[in-house]
C-alpha cells in the first residue's frame, strides 16, 4: 500500500520517516552487510544501522504514546507532539543505541538535523527550506564529529545529498516542497555512493559500493517516499552492480580483515587496531575535548558524537582497557561494548603453528551472565556473553562462529531482540563457507533446551530440527524490577514494581520478589509442563529458588524442577517450563 504523503515535515512526518527507514533497513540489511568491506570488513553495517534506526523509531513512538496517553487527561499534553519534541527523541534514540562505525555516524547526521528542526521552537512544522538546512547541518556535524573524514564513504555521500538539496532548491525556487528537497537530496546520495569505488582502492578492489553509504541512500529513499508516497528504486550501481566481486576476494577464507579498515586515517593493511570499543558518556564538552585527542593517539576510525553531556564514544584500538579508561577520566562511561576484529585472524597467528582441524559441528550461543556461560561451555557450547544494556553486535556472533571452527554451527542467540543480529552473522558466517542454522530461541531457557536434546552424531537437519522442537515447546519467564513508570499488558507499573514476563509480555505486577515469582510459576503451569528451570540472578532474594522448588512439590507431584546460578543476568529470575 502506498505510503500516504506528508505535505510538511512535522512530528507525524518524524515518526513516519523512521518507520519507513526501519523497513527499508530490514530489507537491505544483508545486501548491506554483504558488501561491508570498510573501515572493517566484518559484514555487520547493514545491521548496526538497523538497530541504530530501530533505536531512534522507539523512541519517538514513546513520545507520541505520552501523548496520546494523556490526551484529555487534565493538564497532560493532548494531541501530537510539536516537531522539536519528535526530533529530539529521533536523536537521542539513536544516540543511545549507535553500533558500529556507520551506525555512529548515522546518530550524528539525524543530530545535525534535529537541530534545525528543534530551532523552530513551538512550531508545528517546517517546509522543504527547514528540511534543506537540517540535510546541510546533518552533514557538517557528522564530518566534524570524525576525527579523520575519508572521502568515498557515507560522509561523501551525506555532504551530496546535502548538496544536492540546495542546488535543487536554488534552481527551482520551489524549496518549499519538501519532496523536491527531499528526491534531490535521494539522487544527490545514490550519484556519490556510485563514485564511491573511485575514491577508495578497497572498494574498487572489492567490486561494491561504500556500505554505510549504501545505508543512507535507504533512508534518505524512506525520506522521498515520506512526503511523496512513493519509494523510488535502487539502481543495479547503488548495490555494487554486477560488476561486484565475490566478498572472499576481500575476506580471507579464516575471517581476516581484508585490505583496510579505518573510516578515519586512510586504507592500511590487515595489522591494524583489535578491538573495537563503543561506550556511552555522560561528561563535559571540555572533557571530551581532552578525550578525543587521547583517544585519537590511542587508535583510529574515531568517531564522537552527542552533545548537551551525553555522548556515544566509537574507536579502534589494540589496547580497549586504555581507551575506556580515557573514557572514566573525562565522565562517567557505560554500556561498553568491546569487539576483538582479529581472534583467530591468519595475521594474529604465528606461521609456524599449523592450522587445527575443523570440528563437525558446533553450537553458538549468546547467554546474559558469567553462571550460564560456564554451564552452556561445559556442555560444549562456544558461548558470547550478553551484560545487561550491551547486547552484542554482529561482529561479535561472527567471531565466535570462527572460533567453534566447525563446518556446522548452530546458532542460539536467546534473546528476541537479537533475531536481526544472528541473522546478519550466519549469513555472514555461510560467505565463509560455513554451514550455519540459526534457532530462533527468545532466552537462555530455550537455549537450555535445545542443548539438552543436541547430538552432534545425528544428521544435521534432524539435530537441528530436534533443538528447533525442544525450544518451542518450552514456555520462558522472567522477574525484573521495573525502571520507571510504563503501561504494560497487565496495567500501569511504577519503578521499583517487581514485574513478571511470560513469553516477553507482562503478565503480573508484584511488589514482592519471590511473590511475584510463584504468581508466574503457576500460571505457566497451568497449561502443564513436565521440568521447570530456575536461573537465579546474582540479585536475586535468598530463598527464591527453595520457595518455588517447594511449592512444585506440594502442587505438582509429576514435575521436576532444576536450579542454575546465572551470576548478572539482569533479570532477578529466569524461568522455564518444559
Amino acid at each position: 500500500m502506498a505510503q500516504v504523503p506528508q505535505t510538511f515535515f512535522d512530528a507525524l512526518a518524524v515518526r513516519t520517516w523512521c518507520g519507513l527507514a526501519l523497513t527499508a533497513l530490514g530489507r537491505a540489511r544483508e545486501e548491506i552487510d554483504a558488501i561491508n568491506v570498510y573501515p572493517v570488513a566484518d559484514g555487520d553495517t547493514g545491521t548496526n544501522l538497523y538497530l541504530t534506526v530501530e533505536s531512534a523509531a522507539t523512541a519517538v513512538e514513546a513520545v507520541f504514546a505520552g501523548y496520546e496517553a494523556g490526551s484529555g487527561a487534565g493538564s497532560a499534553p493532548a494531541g501530537k507532539p510539536a516537531l522539536a519534541d519528535a526530533a529530539h527523541a529521533m536523536a537521542h534514540g539513536a544516540l543511545i543505541g549507535a553500533r558500529g562505525n556507520s551506525g555512529t555516524i548515522l546518530a550524528q547526521l539525524l543530530r545535525g538535523m534535529a537541530q534545525v528542526l528543534a530551532a523552530e521552537g513551538e512550531a508545528s512544522h517546517t517546509d522543504g527550506r527547514g528540511l534543506r538546512l537540517a540535510l546541510r547541518r546533518a552533514a557538517d556535524s557528522a564530518r566534524q564529529a570524525v576525527a579523520h573524514p575519508v572521502e568515498g564513504t557515507v560522509l561523501s555521500v551525506a555532504s551530496a545529498a546535502a548538496d544536492a538539496a540546495e542546488t535543487a532548491a536554488g534552481a527551482q525556487g520551489t524549496e518549499g516542497d519538501c519532496g523536491i528537497v527531499a528526491r534531490a537530496a535521494y539522487q544527490g546520495a545514490c550519484a556519490a555512493l556510485a563514485a564511491t569505488p573511485g575514491q577508495l582502492a578497497v572498494l574498487e578492489h572489492a567490486g561494491v559500493v561504500d556500505a554505510g553509504g549504501r545505508g543512507l541512500v535507504a533512508v534518505l529513499a524512506a525520506l522521498v517516499e515520506t512526503f511523496t508516497g512513493e519509494a523510488p528504486g535502487f539502481s543495479a550501481v547503488a548495490s555494487g552492480g554486477p560488476a561486484r566481486r565475490e566478498r572472499e576476494e576481500t575476506v580471507p577464507a579464516d575471517g581476516g580483515e581484508g585490505p583496510a579498515k579505518d573510516c578515519g586515517d586512510g586504507p592500511r593493511g590487515a595489522s591494524g587496531p583489535a578491538f573495537e570499543v563503543i561506550y556511552l558518556l555522560e561528561a563535559e564538552d571540555v572533557a571530551v575535548g581532552r578525550l578525543r585527542q587521547r583517544l585519537d593517539a590511542l587508535g583510529d576510525s574515531l568517531v564522537v558524537v552527542g552533545g548537551d553531556g551525553l555522548w556515544n564514544v566509537h574507536v579502534h584500538v589494540d589496547d580497549a582497557g586504555a581507551a575506556v579508561e580515557a573514557g572514566v577520566d573525562a565522565g562517567r562511561p557505560y554500556r561498553i561494548r568491546i569487539t576483538h576484529f582479529g581472534a583467530g585472524d591468519a595475521h594474529t597467528r604465528g606461521s609456524e603453528r599449523p592450522p587445527r582441524e575443523r570440528v563437525q559441528r558446533a553450537v553458538v550461543a549468546v547467554v546474559p551472565g558469567e553462571g550460564l556461560a560456564g554451564l552452556y561451555a561445559e556442555a560444549g557450547a562456544t558461548t558470547v556473553l550478553a551484560r545487561p544494556g550491551e547486547p552484542p553486535a554482529s561482529g561479535e556472533l561472527v567471531q565466535a562462529v570462527r572460533r567453534a571452527h566447525a563446518r556446522e554451527v548452530v546458532l542460539l542467540p536467546n534473546d528476541a531482540d537479537l533475531r536481526h543480529t544472528a541473522a546478519a552473522a550466519a549469513e555472514q558466517a555461510r560467505t565463509e563457507g560455513i554451514r550455519v542454522a540459526l534457532i530462533p530461541t527468545r532466552s537462555a531457557v530455550q537455549g537450555i533446551a535445545a542443548l539438552a536434546v543436541h547430538e552432534p552424531d545425528r544428521r544435521f537437519d534432524e539435530d537441528v530440527v530436534s533443538m528447533t522442537s525442544a525450544a518451542g515447546a518450552t514456555r520462558h519467564a522472567e522477574v525484573v524490577v521495573a525502571e520507571r513508570q510504563s503501561w504494560t499488558m497487565a496495567g500501569i507499573c511504577q519503578a521499583g514494581d517487581v514485574l513478571g514476563l511470560v513469553d516477553g509480555d507482562v503478565a503480573v505486577i508484584g511488589s514482592d520478589v519471590t511473590a511475584t515469582a510463584e504468581t508466574v510459576l503457576s500460571r505457566m503451569l497451568s497449561a502443564g509442563g513436565e521440568l521447570v528451570t530456575l536461573v537465579l540472578g546474582d540479585e536475586a532474594p535468598e530463598g527464591v529458588a527453595e520457595h518455588l522448588e517447594a511449592r512444585v512439590r506440594e502442587a505438582y507431584l509429576a514435575v521436576d524442577t532444576v536450579v542454575y546460578r546465572g551470576g548478572r543476568q539482569g533479570a532477578l529470575l529466569l524461568i522455564g517450563v518444559e
